[in-house]
């Protein structure tokens, strides 16, 4: 992954930022993810916020990168920027950390098999603040679940 997400994403229409976060409420506890994707000039393509259920937070920050590379893909994005606030998600990615978590290689795997079907990838940390989109999203996603 790592140079994969030195590639810059160009300013073309099939370039596009992906803002991720998943939230738990009581890590484990209901979660929730958030994906916003944009074009590189600001405007929204994808908007969703959805429950997963039961999860720890680092569970719902790769299902919400998963289902974001998935909505990237079906738009016809190339080249995407991922931001997320999750430092362990985008440094594993990267490949500075390692997935010892069992529960997370699954995800990890996924996740490095869909960033390797665009042509190139940005993965950039953000804090919290900067994601505040996605983090909505995530957690109307945790408040509209079903009882």
């Amino acid at each position: 992954m790592s140079d994969a997400s030195e590639k810059s994403p160009d300013s073309d229409s099939r370039s596009a930022i992906l803002w991720t976060d998943g939230a738990a409420r009581g890590n484990p506890g209901p979660a929730g993810i958030g994906v916003m994707l944009k074009t590189r000039a600001g405007a929204v393509i994808v908007a969703e916020g959805r429950s997963i259920g039961h999860a720890t937070n680092n569970v719902a920050e790769y299902r919400a990168l998963l289902l974001g590379l998935e909505k990237a893909l079906e738009q016809g994005v190339r080249r995407v920027e991922v931001r997320a606030d999750s430092e362990l998600l985008i440094k594993q990615l990267k490949s500075e950390y390692r997935v010892k978590n069992p529960g997370l290689r699954p995800l990890f795997e996924q996740a490095a098999a869909l960033l390797r079907r665009f042509e190139t990838v940005r993965l950039t940390h953000v804090r919290r603040e900067h994601n505040a989109e996605a983090d909505r999203l995530a957690n109307e996603g945790i408040d509209n679940a079903s009882p």
